[in-house]
């Protein structure tokens, strides 16, 4: 154990968690002869094949500190169309091949887009790169584009539930599914990392980040369900990245806007919001990212935790046993932004046993920073030479020894296919949960008059579509019904609500849907406070069904509604689900993953 580290009991060896391969759906589409093989199931723990260690030892071998410290650093880019002449893009490729970055983080973009993208840089890169990717389930980070003008799809990657979604369907092998289906779609694109699975025990139902990224509340179930993803996405092809550690989910501070103070206790800690990590940690998992979140009763201040080294080597490392790469969260939240500049950041992190430095303000700055430290003996060559190593050893295990660019005609064949989809929509059908159902409104009545109210953010361009439509044709026009559909903003007037209460008391029944999803940077999450309360004050003198897609802790803002029905995200297929579930036209299995607290427990629901 490091010296000056608090010392940690270590953790027993986690139950093995066995995994049916032969029993998981067949997702994998045929592959033509002439195009190439999708990367074969990696491990964290065989040897390095000879190839692989020669590569690893040469390769570091002839880095300088300044390009051994440049592996360590991983650039935030756009997966949009730029032109080569762009100066956002101009500045990438001065990372690259300047600076000599270890890798890069992309967001947002059709997968064509990416992939070229991708192949340009690992073109001019001297090194290939490791890529990296918040593929989270649900929150789409490759997923389609719209063409806001026509609402025209510009198509896109597979879109899953999300992890309380994936809990919400009781099946414990869909988690390994959607691991495996997510990291051969990545690597088909160009990714090597997926920064998932969030292994965060959702125990603080005012969490303003976390929330439905979380498979839930209760520490062993998480535990087990981040232990099949992670499984999945290795036999997939791609690195998993367990996060946020030691553990985001009982904070009600957004790390992206603030720094969020953990109060718990050692005991707690290793209770609760270790116990995932270390199923993970046992199941492989290649990386685990730090938090930007203080923890007083472990480092005796209010430091981030991925500045401190109590909790990287202390905890992560000597008390967990954890061998693989520490990566930062974002250098750039605001939980770790404020009260440091960016050399003084970069510093702390590595000192405290961060091997790579995630989106960095400045890059070039960090990379500086760290070299003058090695120079003048505030950090050792050892820790370099060590991350370093990490991170080509990644790089080895993915095939990148062997050249980093992907294939467009084997992208084509694999993203967004009809198995993936239909894994997908599966889960999403039965993630649906009804966990209040008075006078029995679900299903709906085909007779008389429907108001249905959708609440949404402007942003929402296309959500509601799928839902509306459905009603309509599901309850038909015939003998006198009507479905009347309306929709408003977090900017409703008075004005508007009052007409829209006038009409849903001419109406037989009412269904009003609410997307609301966990915004990032943001901070929050709830319904507007004039827009709550007149929900609930129509679910007390109607027939009203809310159905939550997105946060299911929303009922605490209008507890009268008679009907309850959660799906844990926004999205197509889970309109879907929604409205069969609505209609009476599919079975309803969904159970809740968390507690509603003051109205349900977790495992609740209505089975129909």
């Amino acid at each position: 154990m490091s010296r000056n580290m608090m010392h940690f009991p270590r953790f027993a060896a986690a139950p093995i968690i066995a995994v049916c391969i032969a029993c998981a759906p067949s997702v994998s589409p045929s592959t033509p002869a002439s195009a190439p093989q999708p990367p074969g199931p990696l491990s964290t723990t065989a040897p390095l094949t000879a190839a692989q260690k020669q590569w690893v030892d040469k390769t570091l071998a002839a880095l300088s500190l300044h390009d051994r410290v440049a592996q360590m650093v991983v650039v935030w880019m756009l997966g949009d169309y730029t032109s080569s002449q762009d100066t956002v893009y101009r500045q990438l490729l001065s990372w690259v091949e300047k600076d000599k970055v270890g890798g890069a983080t992309v967001s947002l973009g059709t997968p064509m887009e990416v992939a070229t993208k991708l192949n340009e840089i690992q073109r001019r890169a001297s090194i290939p790169l490791l890529i990296s990717s918040d593929l989270e389930p649900g929150l789409g980070r490759l997923e389609t584009g719209i063409f806001t003008h026509y609402l025209l799809e510009t198509g896109g990657a597979t879109a899953f539930p999300t992890a309380m979604g994936i809990a919400a369907t009781q099946r414990d092998s869909d988690a390994y599914d959607v691991g495996r289906i997510m990291a051969i779609e990545g690597r088909a694109v160009g990714i090597h990392v997926n920064f998932a699975p969030v292994v965060d025990v959702n125990n603080n139902p005012s969490n303003p980040v976390i929330n439905v990224r979380s498979f839930g509340e209760e520490p062993n179930r998480v535990a087990k369900l981040s232990a099949l993803f992670v499984k999945g996405a290795l036999q997939g092809g791609e690195y998993p990245t367990a996060k946020h550690f030691p553990g985001h989910g009982d904070t009600d501070v957004d790390s992206h806007v603030g720094l969020p103070v953990v109060t718990a206790d050692v005991p707690h800690l290793m209770n609760v919001e270790l116990i995932p990590f270390k199923a993970v940690i046992d199941a492989g998992v290649a990386l685990v990212m730090t938090a930007h979140i203080a923890l007083p009763a472990i480092d005796g201040d209010n430091m981030p935790a991925t500045l401190a080294p109590k909790i990287i080597t202390g905890l992560l490392r000597d008390s967990l046993g954890f061998h693989g790469v520490a990566i930062t969260d974002a250098m750039t939240m605001e939980g770790i932004g404020k009260g440091y500049t960016t050399e003084q950041s970069s510093v702390l992190a590595v000192k405290a046993g961060a091997d790579i430095l995630l989106k960095t303000s400045d890059p070039t700055r960090a990379i500086s920073a760290l070299v003058a430290a090695v120079e003048s003996g505030e950090i050792s060559r050892g820790r370099i030479d060590s991350a370093a190593r990490r991170m080509l050893e990644l790089k080895a295990r993915a095939g990148l020894n062997n050249g980093g660019e992907t294939s467009l005609s084997y992208l084509r064949s694999v993203v967004g296919s009809p198995e993936h989809r239909a894994v997908a929509a599966d889960i999403a059908r039965r993630a649906v949960t009804l966990v209040r159902n008075k006078d029995q409104l679900v299903p709906l009545s085909t007779a008389g008059r429907a108001l249905v109210v959708q609440y949404m953010p402007e942003t929402e361009l296309r959500a509601g579509r799928i839902l509306a439509a459905a009603l309509r044709n599901g309850r038909g026009r015939v003998n006198g019904n009507e479905t009347v559909v309306a929709k408003i903003g977090p900017g409703a007037t008075s004005d508007i609500l009052d007409g829209l209460g006038r009409q849903a008391d001419s109406s037989d029944i009412v269904v009003i849907a609410t997307y609301v999803r966990r915004v990032e940077g943001e901070g929050r999450f709830a319904v507007p406070q004039q827009v709550a309360a007149w929900i609930d004050a129509v679910a007390r003198r109607r027939k009203t069904v809310v159905v939550a897609f997105g946060n299911p802790y929303v009922i605490r803002q209008f507890p009268s509604v008679n009907s309850y029905l959660v799906t844990y995200g926004v999205g197509d297929d889970l309109e879907r689900g929604a409205a069969g579930a609505l209609l009476g036209n599919q079975k309803i299995t969904g159970r809740l993953p968390v507690s509603l607290p003051g109205f349900f427990k977790a495992g609740d629901g209505i089975q129909r």
